[in-house]
């Protein structure tokens, strides 16, 4: 084993700079060696002495995403950390380099099949250590991306690219399960159905850039005055759907009320001026009982209906109705 590194080598470099990493190595000496390469390449060392303290640490939900793992240790051998680390799911991918002193065939391939990414035969120099961890942080860089560019074709794919809530298919899916559990808990489910009054007009005389600037804003409107747990929709044009899930029917129409303030207190800044607009809401109390289907459909046209009411009746108001979904 080469323990002199180069002090060229010494130099932190950007790209490593604050990397996380775990030790696990049982040899007092190797590990203190270890741990300063890697502090003087830039990284953030995590040191532990036996297996099972590593694998304590790596089930942590920060835990260290590069890891170099002793074959032999007491508590846990490497290759049982690397299949138990393998086993896990939910977490993110942790890269796990091998240390051995075994430098038979077999032995290296048993290592790679318990769950190794890499390995590396002692005694080994620090040229080859950081060259192995700068690839194993390559594959972690290109799956963080392929993860972000992930949960950005999801995000594409369930939410309306105007507003920013969710879209058509996507508010109705998230109905249908709100429906199911609400079935199993047998606790109550709210949804508002709210439509811009006289909506065509501003597309008529202010244009439709105007237009989607309003709808933009009311979408973020309507997402800062529900829960957490709530839902919000853009089923199509101007109309918008919140699901409010354990809500009484009392606590619908104060919420339904309150947005409604919300969009006709404050006028909508667009490039074609300030807008006064007002907006009405259909409020759905459903008590779910129990049986083998639940009816999305009519919960859907109960608050259409509630909200036909709503408009029917001078608009910019609030109308609201309770049904029982029972199984068809």
């Amino acid at each position: 084993m080469n323990t002199a590194a180069n002090p060229k080598d010494a130099s932190n470099s950007p790209n490593q700079h604050g990397r996380a990493i775990l030790i696990a190595e049982d040899d007092a000496v190797f590990r203190r060696v270890l741990e300063a390469w890697l502090g003087k390449w830039g990284y953030n060392v995590t040191t532990t002495c036996d297996g099972q303290q590593a694998w304590e640490a790596l089930q942590k939900e920060d835990a260290p995403k590069l890891a170099i793992l002793d074959w032999m240790m007491p508590g846990m051998y490497g290759t049982e950390l690397c299949r138990k680390t393998r086993a896990m799911t939910g977490t993110p991918y942790r890269y796990l380099l091998l240390l051995t002193a075994k430098t038979e065939k077999q032995d290296v391939i048993a290592g790679l099949e318990a769950g190794a990414d890499d390995y590396l035969s002692k005694p080994f120099d620090s040229n080859e250590l950081r060259a192995r961890l700068r690839v194993g942080q390559r594959i972690l860089d290109l799956q963080d991306q392929l993860i972000t560019a992930q949960d950005a074709l999801r995000f594409q794919a369930t939410h309306d690219s105007l507003t920013g809530v969710l879209n058509h298919g996507a508010i109705l899916d998230a109905l249908h399960r709100e429906l199911e559990r609400a079935r199993r808990m047998q606790t109550p489910l709210g949804l508002i159905m709210v439509d811009l009054d006289h909506f065509k007009n501003v597309n008529d005389t202010l244009g439709h850039l105007a237009g989607d600037e309003v709808l933009h804003v009311v979408g973020q409107r309507l997402v800062s005055a529900v829960r957490a747990y709530d839902s919000v929709g853009r089923s199509g044009g101007e109309e918008f759907v919140i699901l409010a899930p354990g809500c009484t029917p009392p606590e619908l129409v104060t919420q339904a009320e309150r947005m409604r303030a919300m969009i006709a207190g404050d006028p909508f800044s667009t490039s074609a001026g300030q807008i006064q607009l007002t907006a009405s809401f259909g409020v759905v109390g459903a008590n779910v009982t129990a049986g083998d289907n639940m009816d999305r459909d009519a919960l859907l046209r109960a608050a259409d209906a509630a909200l036909y009411q709503a408009k029917a009746k001078g608009r910019n108001r609030v109308e609201s109705t309770i049904v029982v979904l029972a199984a068809r």
